[in-house]
Order: structure tokens, then C-alpha cells, then sequence
């Protein structure tokens, strides 16, 4: 079991240092992997020869044009084959959060963009090395509570089932973005903030399985692998491809702070290294990628939105991690990280002419039903606590 750490290297910002001087950050934390939101030529050829892998994105605009064969293999010709393999590429996720938009212009044009991009993979002899897939919002869930009854939204069956297809033929991975800080930020006073940041707490048990949750990630995690196995995709391997807590918010925007956000992915990046799965799923490798890498000074929306980087533009860290690694980096100093005497690490996007992505406050409108799933799953077990 290899648990991998992996960090969203967002660019949605002026002030950024250079890709050749994002490398030793990025080793700081013990990430070897990073998600794009693009396929930054700049960062690509900067990450050569490091031995970090690369999730590049190809954006929601892009689905209807990708169709065309044509133009899906001069893309992966441009943007993947001529990186390769000094820059390891392996995946390539088609639109971001598409079914969540309830626009059938996109959804229905998300699996044959996915299924031609693949196809040119095939047609360039490197499907083997590169996989194909797209990022869901945790919004595609209809049931979460308790995670044994994960269910998805029934309207969005019809669309899923042929893509989850495509996923078990061609062994690409199921990605979803979790964020608990929405559960949080929407029922402070019934979530408890512990186990939403890693914290020892008394958890939750699910009634169904007797399985223990200390942490509500893992409980979103196995909801998700609950609703793949009621569609007959158990295999399915899930990585979550966006977890993280800002470090400032708004003034509504309950929980963010540094000291909040310095524990969940603190916390998060120490979890990852002991190599555990979900209580469902013990012996699965985790993949999770963290967001984000920094904070982004030109996303719009409430405060928030630009505040949920481990580092500031010049490289400082937003807040101290508190891991421990060593990266042999000329400037691990100032990661945020603390360079450990054993001499061990911890196992393990877009420019600005790119149309960007998703900002994350976007998924509060689908986070309501996950956050009173959890309240009410907070409310049975306080008040079997005070009848048992």
C-alpha cells in the first residue's frame, strides 16, 4: 500500500514565483504528484526529470472541440507526447465539475470529449501510460449519511453510468473534490470541528457496518465508494482530487483561519503517511490531492477563495505545517515543513490565458444536502447517546 500526497498547483494569480523555483516547494511537503488545471508548458518542462507526476487538465470549454479526432490528437501531441517522459505525465482529466453545472450542453458532451482524448492516447501508443478521466464535485451525491448508503443523484445515473464504463475498461481513476470545511462552515454548531480537522474525537459509527469514522473526509470518501458498488463499480479506484481549509475568510465564513487550516492539511499530509485507508476500504491506497499549492489573489468570490494555499506568492509558508520531511532543497527552510534528523520523507495550474476553473465556494450550492446529511447523523448519535 502506497499512499500518495498530491498538491493543485493553481495559478489563478500575478504575483507567482517561476515553476523552476515551485519545484523544491513542492518536494517540501512530500508531494509527488500535482494536478494542473491546464498543461502549463512552463511548469511541464520546469518539473523535468524530477519525478513528480502530473494530472494535467484539459478545461470545460474545451469538451465540444476535443471531439474532433483531429483535434483531441493534436492536443495530446502538444500539451502530453512532447513531454514525455522527462515530465511523467500519467493522466489527463477532461472538464472539471461538469455534471454539477446541470448544463446538457457539457454533460452530454463529457464522455465522448473523454472517450476521444483516449483514443488518441491509443492511436499515439501511450493509453498505458496515460490515463483519461474528469473531476466530480461531491455534489453528485444524493445520499452520504451514513456512508454505507452513499447513493448518487438519481438524475444523474443515465450520464454516469456510461462514464464510470469507460473508467472500469480503461482503469482510469474516479476523481471527486471533498471538502468538509463546507459541512463545517454550514452547521458549526451541530459538526464538530474535531473530526472535521483530524483531531482525536469521539467519531461517528455507521449503523449499518459498526465501522468507527473519526474524520468526516474518510466518511465522504466511503460514501463515494458506496454509491460506485450500488452501480456495480466496486473496483472503481477513487482519488480525491480536491481537499483542503483556508487559512482566511469572510466573516460568515466560519472556521477559516490559519490555525484551522494548518490542522486539516497537517493533519491530512501526517494521515496520508501512515499508510491507512477508509474504515471501508483499510487495504486501498489514498490519493489525495491537496488544494492548493497557493494562495490565488485573482479568484473571485468571498475571501476565502484565494486563501486556501499552504504557501504565500514569495514562497513562505501561509502557516506552519508542522510535518516533518526532508527534501534536500536549498530553501526547505522556508517551506513550513521541519527538516527531519533521520533524513526520511514521507511516503508518499492554469496561466493566466487560461479560462481558470471552478472556485470552490461554487460547491456550497451542492455541499447543503452532504452538510444535513451530517447533521442528522450528529443528532442520532447525541441522542442515543443520552438514551443509552
Amino acid at each position: 500500500m502506497v499512499n500518495s500526497i498530491g498538491i493543485n498547483y493553481g495559478q489563478i494569480a500575478n504575483n507567482l514565483p517561476s515553476p523552476e523555483d515551485v519545484v523544491p516547494l513542492v518536494k517540501s511537503i512530500g508531494a509527488t504528484k500535482v494536478k494542473l488545471y491546464d498543461a502549463d508548458p512552463r511548469v511541464l518542462k520546469a518539473f523535468a526529470n524530477s519525478g513528480v507526476e502530473f494530472i494535467v487538465g484539459l478545461g470545460n470549454d474545451y469538451l465540444s472541440k476535443v471531439q474532433d479526432p483531429s483535434k483531441a490528437q493534436a492536443w495530446v501531441k502538444s500539451n502530453v507526447q512532447q513531454y514525455l517522459p522527462a515530465t511523467k505525465i500519467t493522466c489527463i482529466f477532461v472538464g472539471n465539475e461538469v455534471l454539477t453545472f446541470n448544463d446538457t450542453s457539457l454533460s452530454d458532451n463529457l464522455l465522448p470529449a473523454m472517450q476521444s482524448v483516449h483514443t488518441a492516447l491509443v492511436d499515439l501508443g501511450l493509453d498505458k501510460q496515460v490515463t483519461v478521466t474528469t473531476a466530480h464535485s461531491l455534489g453528485i451525491l444524493e445520499t452520504s449519511y451514513p456512508p454505507s448508503a452513499g447513493a448518487f443523484r438519481r438524475d444523474l445515473t443515465s450520464c454516469l453510468t456510461p462514464i464510470l464504463n469507460f473508467h472500469a475498461k480503461t482503469g482510469s481513476p474516479f476523481l471527486i473534490n471533498a471538502y468538509p470545511f463546507f459541512a463545517y462552515k454550514a452547521n458549526p454548531k451541530q459538526v464538530a470541528l474535531d473530526f472535521v480537522l483530524f483531531q482525536q474525537n469521539q467519531g461517528i459509527v455507521d449503523p449499518s457496518t459498526n465501522l468507527h469514522y473519526d474524520n468526516m473526509l474518510f466518511a465522504q470518501i466511503d460514501a463515494v465508494y458506496s454509491a460506485l458498488t450500488s452501480l456495480g463499480f466496486k473496483k472503481l479506484s477513487v482519488h480525491i482530487s480536491e481537499t483542503g481549509w483556508p487559512s482566511r475568510g469572510d466573516e460568515d465564513e466560519v472556521g477559516a483561519s490559519p490555525e484551522n487550516a494548518k490542522k486539516y492539511n497537517g493533519n491530512l499530509i501526517k494521515l496520508m503517511t501512515q499508510k491507512k485507508g477508509t474504515p471501508m476500504r483499510p487495504s486501498c491506497d489514498l490519493n489525495i490531492y491537496v488544494f492548493a499549492l497557493f494562495n490565488e489573489n485573482m479568484k473571485s468570490g468571498p475571501t476565502s477563495e484565494r486563501n486556501y494555499g499552504l504557501f504565500k506568492p514569495d514562497g513562505t509558508p501561509a502557516y506552519s505545517l508542522g510535518i516533518t520531511t526532508n527534501v534536500g532543497a536549498t530553501n526547505s527552510s522556508s517551506s513550513g515543513v521541519t527538516p527531519s534528523s533521520s533524513g526520511t520523507m514521507p511516503s508518499p495550474t492554469s496561466p493566466s490565458s487560461s479560462t481558470g476553473y471552478l472556485s470552490i465556494s461554487s460547491a456550497a450550492a451542492t455541499v447543503s444536502p452532504f452538510g444535513l446529511s451530517y447533521l442528522l447523523f450528529f443528532f442520532f448519535n447525541f441522542f442515543s447517546f443520552i438514551i443509552f
